[in-house]
Parts: C-alpha cells; structure tokens; sequence
C-alpha cells in the first residue's frame, strides 16, 4: 500500500464572501492547490460538505467542480458527515491511494453560510441530529452543546471565566492569520460581556456562521517523488461513530468517536500523543474544545480550561493548540472545516505558516467532529525526514 503526501494546499479567506458563489469559492481553493504542483493531475475529486442544498440550492458538486476545473471522466463525489465533512472526505481520498486506486486526489472542503438566514442555518445546522426526535421537539445544535457545557460545569465546578480561555486563545492566534476571520484579540471580560444564546453559551463561545473553501491534493509515494521541498506524510486518517443521539449515552461528557479514532490513528501512526508538536481540535464551542482535549487524554477530566488559561497550549506553550485560530477564530464553515484544519497542519510541518509558525513542529494532530461527537475524524500528520 502506498504512502499518502500532501502536495500541497489551497484555502480561502474565511469571511462573508456576499460576491462568491459556492462554485467560485471551491474553484478558488482548488485552483490555489493544483497550481502549486502542476504537474500533478487529479484523477479523483471528492468534495466534503453539509448543507449545499440547503444553502445554495445545490447538489452534485464533485461533478460541479470536476467540470469546472476540466476534470472530466474521473470520479467525483460529494461527502457529507455533518462538521465533520472534511474530514471525511480527505479519509476517502487517502483510502484511495492507500488502495493503489487513485495517484493524486484533489479533496475540497466548502460551505456558504451566509446566503441564508440565522434561521435557515440553524435548522440545517440541527440535520446533523434525529429529525424525529430532537428536531422535532424544537432542540438546536447550539442547545445541545450547551446541555453538556451546563453538566460540565455542574460536574466539575468550572465556572463561565475558566470556560472563556478557548476563545480567548482562537482569537489571539486568529489575529496572526491571514485567512482567519477575525483579526482582533478578545479578553475573558469581552466573552462574559456577549450575550448568551444557549445558556450557558454565549455568543463569543460559539464559532460563527461564515464561508470558506479549502483544498488538498493529496498524492501517492510515485507522485511525492516529483515534488519539491518538504515532504509532509498522512501517517494515519481514522473515522468513528458514537451512539447517534447523545442523550442515549452512558456518559454525555465522553466523546466516545473521538477516543476510537485518535486511538487507532495513533496506533497506526505509531506515536504516543505526547509526541504531538501541535494539536488543531475542533473548538466549534468552548465545551466542545475541552472536551475534546479531555477525551484526547490531553488534560485530565474538569482541568482543560485550566490549562488554556495557564497558557500551556499558547503557540510557544507545552503544546500549540488550533495555532491559526481554531474554529472560533479562523472561523467554521462546516463542510470545510475539517480541510482548513490539515491544510494548517500541512502549513506547520511544512514551515510555512508565517506568524502562526510553531517552532521545530514535525507531527501533529487534527480532530474534526461532525455533530456533538457523532462522526469524527483524527489525522496524524508527520515531516518524512
């Protein structure tokens, strides 16, 4: 089986992009990575993404894009796996050429959120639960998290100023980005001052509701002998599913996906966690951030919010954590997310993240969820010496 390498990585700006459709946004990222190796040509296209039918009144867009970019005749697919859609697609493209199926892979995260209203997209954001069950009795996405950010707190004695380091951290590695959306720092005081959306949520907790487009282009060991420069390795990509309504597991607090995938990526992969250089996680809310590390193995249980605060995961701390802004900061465009997050690992080991550059970083992690821990992936990206 074939190594898999990361070509290269097209991404851009997060923002509201009101003069960009869904097409010119993957056009965009997508051109950005093919131009910087051309001499790779993509005999595969997935795209991972959410809510385009919701959102733009569109589906097909592997086909869309693959005729876009004059792709024609090679597979092309769409994937969907909630947040967690990015993720997902770079698996299949590493399956690919992991199964001597494909010798370079194009994978596009994207999403539009911004052409619909609050409304609309909370709804699109609540498919990534039951329809029958949680939908129907008026339950959101933001509620959800806010059920197990209300527990945790319970459960641990965490107040709402510990909690307010996640974001405070996603906004002062966002500021050093050029493709973050927000660009300024916030205090813990700013998160406190913001108005609740989900008690105890409040609105600087949440990431925000933005446009975005990321691309890979992922290639064989045959391919990775015509690339100059680093060589960045995909040493594992893992997938995993928890018990699909959260309120039926044993324990909400436990994200179970996240420990199957980042046990078995690891494993693969053949490192311990605290080998990892940086960690990019999927802080789509501060709950979702400490859970996370917690489930990781990172911090123990109740003293995530600690550590953020400390400045343990700071970008010249014990480990740098979502180093270009996470999902608060750089932003969340949900189908894309998981893409933006390889592409900064990517960024890193290749010692080309500029101001975000995490000092000597060889291997990292990234964690991508869809849902409240339903679908994730975690991979393990490494430097081949």
């Amino acid at each position: 089986m074939s190594k898999v390498f990361i070509a290269s990585a097209g991404l851009t700006p997060v923002g509201e992009h009101w003069r960009k459709s869904l097409l010119d946004l993957m056009v965009e990222a997508s051109l950005s990575a093919m131009n910087q190796a051309p001499e790779l040509i993509p005999d595969r296209v997935i795209v991972g993404n959410m809510f385009s039918a919701v959102g733009s009144n569109q589906e097909q867009l592997g086909a869309y894009l693959a005729n876009q970019l004059n792709l024609i005749g090679v597979p092309a697919y769409k994937v969907e796996a909630a947040c967690g859609s990015g993720g997902a697609a770079i698996h299949n493209g590493y399956l690919a050429i992991r199964a001597g199926e494909s010798e370079a892979v194009l994978v596009c995260g994207v999403e539009k959120m911004k052409d619909i209203d609050v409304g609309k997209v909370t709804a699109a954001l609540a498919m990534a639960d039951s329809a029958e069950y949680t939908q129907f009795a008026g339950a959101t996405f933001v509620s959800l998290n806010a059920l197990t950010h209300a527990l945790y707190m319970k459960k641990y004695g965490v107040s709402k100023e510990d909690m307010a380091g996640f974001p405070v951290l996603g906004h002062r590695n966002a500021a050093l980005s050029k493709h973050a959306m927000f660009k300024k720092p916030i205090t813990v005081e700013d998160v406190l001052r913001s108005p609740i959306i989900s008690d105890p949520i409040r609105l600087m907790d949440s990431s925000p509701v933005c446009d975005g487009a990321a691309a890979l282009l992922l290639v064989s060991e045959e391919g990775a002998k015509r690339m100059d420069g680093p060589l960045v390795e995909i040493a594992a990509s893992e997938v995993a599913a928890n018990i699909f309504t959260f309120y039926e597991r044993p324990d909400p607090l436990d994200y179970l996906a996240t420990r199957a995938a980042s046990k078995r990526a690891l494993e693969k992969a053949g490192y311990k966690l605290s080998q990892m250089d940086f960690m990019e996680t999927h802080d789509a809310f501060s709950i979702t951030g400490a859970l996370a590390l917690e489930t990781l193995g990172v911090c123990k249980p109740g003293e995530a919010p600690h550590d953020v605060s400390a400045g343990r995961f700071n970008l010249d701390g014990e480990l740098p954590l979502n180093t270009f802004g996470g999902l608060k900061g750089r932003g969340h465009p949900v189908g894309a997310t998981g893409v933006y997050q390889v592409a900064e690992a990517y960024m890193q080991i290749a010692g080309r993240a500029e101001k975000n550059q995490v000092r000597g970083a060889k291997v990292g992690l990234t964690h991508n969820m869809g849902g409240v821990d339903t679908t994730t992936s975690v991979h393990i990206l490494r430097r081949e010496a």
